[in-house]
């Protein structure tokens, strides 16, 4: 039977060459009973690839946000600047009747300003809803699609255009007026209008869930970083700056840029420029990366600027800020000639949720009425006194009071920094003060405590003292006359 064959009996008490005992199971069964422990291994493990998928690509993203943070060096310069190490100051062209940069970089401790600590700054988040009680449950922004033509009769010397609309003076009485539903002009009302904005920008724009902002147009001030930002922030605008890249690597997955990015609460850094200012920055060696980064900043360029008086155009992102950022629910506003130097989210717990406020500004340090100031600014020659005169003769005739103060603040503010909660209430109350810079003069602490005191319904401004305005911000005072257009 086997004679072509040599076979070596192999009995189950026969131990192997290694002391044990040999089994007599055919080497085919084996083999298969083999292949099915690894087929069963691999239906296992693509479950739970299935099911665990999303958690992979989150944690691919964070190790990309790793790798994208060393290979940027997170802008070394001013991050050590936070945590303690040395500061490198930027490079600042200060013309020699200007201040020295004294004041640059200056982190003291706030005297005024009650902020949290560190600690408690990494547990804070926003408020989940804003209150359900405001007057205003519906702000529509008039626009050319929505009106007929209109006569320009009533306009006078005034500065409305295609951008502003053309708001007569029955539309501005009746923008005053509070109802569930409100309409005003507030900028933005033809596509040709100007002040444009890539879709590239307004794409990053949509992205801020709040937002500290400046703007220097016509070449006048120098772009200074913001210090004094807590660990938590800082990781915040990290991962705004980097997620954008995630987002265009994992665009074809089912994890879209709304589930990521509503995963963080996002700060935004934004600076507007113009071209004027752009060309003037660079002659200064001041160049953006690729990703429109400067520092923290994020540059924004703005083209076709609306008005020939730069200090107008500033007034846009000024305060239009719930305009230019529809999804930031809160902003902070910063001058050009001054350097933010502090937490935003601790600044926005402080000023605003702390009170129960929903916009805080500053008092203003000299004077305490709207009649006070116009005649400080015609003696400084801020503006004409035509449009000066103008302009008080309107508020008289309205019957804008002298008083020196409102609810137990100073009636007149000074509006280098503004902190506010983006709702319907100070979104109207932002526009119609838009419009009476417009209407009038460009000084808006003249139109300021005339639009609360007509709105009448915004009770809750928090008028924070000189003393905390200066524990907010460096000033460094303007460095260059902005040019106008020609």
């Amino acid at each position: 039977m086997f004679s072509n064959s040599v076979s070596i009996p192999v009995t189950e008490d026969q131990p192997d060459e290694f002391g044990g005992r040999m089994r007599s199971r055919p080497r085919r069964k084996r083999r298969k009973s083999e292949f099915r422990g690894k087929s069963e291994l691999a239906n296992r493990t693509c479950k739970q690839l299935t099911r665990w998928w999303p958690v992979l690509v989150l944690v691919a993203a964070v190790l990309l946000l790793v790798f994208e943070a060393s290979k940027l060096g997170w802008r070394s310069s001013t991050i050590k600047s936070e945590l303690g190490t040395r500061v490198e100051k930027p490079k600042i062209v200060i013309s020699p009747a200007k201040k020295s940069e004294g004041n640059l970089n200056r982190l003291d401790a706030p005297r005024c300003l009650k902020l949290l600590t560190p600690e408690e700054l990494q547990h804070l988040d926003f408020p989940l809803n804003t209150d359900p009680s405001v007057p205003i449950k519906k702000l529509i922004y008039i626009s050319e699609s929505d009106t007929k033509p209109q006569v320009q009769q009533e306009m006078g010397a005034t500065r409305f255009n295609q951008f502003t609309g053309y708001q007569t003076l029955n539309q501005r009485d009746q923008s005053f007026e509070v109802n569930e539903t409100a309409s005003v002009h507030c900028g933005f009302y033809s596509e040709t209008g100007g002040f444009t904005i890539s879709n590239k920008d307004k794409s990053f724009m949509q992205t801020c869930k709040s937002v500290v902002s400046t703007c220097t147009f016509g070449g006048g001030d120098d772009l200074y970083q913001p210090i004094g930002m807590s660990d938590t922030s800082l990781q915040k605008v990290c991962l705004h700056i980097l997620i954008p890249k995630i987002l265009s690597i994992f665009n074809s997955l089912v994890l879209s840029s709304n589930d990521l990015t509503d995963r963080f609460t996002q700060v935004c850094y934004v600076a507007f420029w113009d071209e004027t200012t752009l060309s003037t920055q660079q002659a200064q060696g001041h160049v953006f990366n690729e990703d429109s980064f400067i520092g923290k900043w994020r540059i924004v360029i703005v083209k076709n600027l609306p008005f020939r008086d730069q200090r107008l155009n500033g007034k846009i992102p000024k305060m239009l800020a719930h305009r230019l950022f529809p999804n930031a629910r809160y902003s902070i506003w910063v001058d050009s000639k001054s350097q933010f130097r502090r937490d935003p989210l601790g600044v926005f717990e402080s000023l605003l949720w702390r009170s129960n406020s929903v916009l805080a500004i500053s008092e203003h340090g000299a004077r305490s009425n709207v009649y006070d100031e116009a005649k400080a600014v015609v003696k400084k020659n801020k503006a004409t006194p035509q449009e000066v005169q103008v302009q008080i003769t309107q508020y008289t005739h309205d019957g804008l009071p002298q008083d020196k103060r409102f609810n137990g603040k100073k009636a007149l503010n000074e509006a280098s920094v503004i902190v506010r909660e983006h709702n319907p209430v100070t979104n109207l109350l932002m526009c119609v003060w838009f419009n009476e810079v417009v209407r009038f003069t460009s000084r808006d602490q003249l139109s300021f405590p005339y639009v609360v005191w007509r709105l009448k319904v915004l009770k809750n401004i928090n008028m924070f003292p000189v003393c905390t305005r200066k524990d907010l911000v460096n000033s460094m005072g303007h460095l260059r006359k902005a040019k106008p257009l020609g």
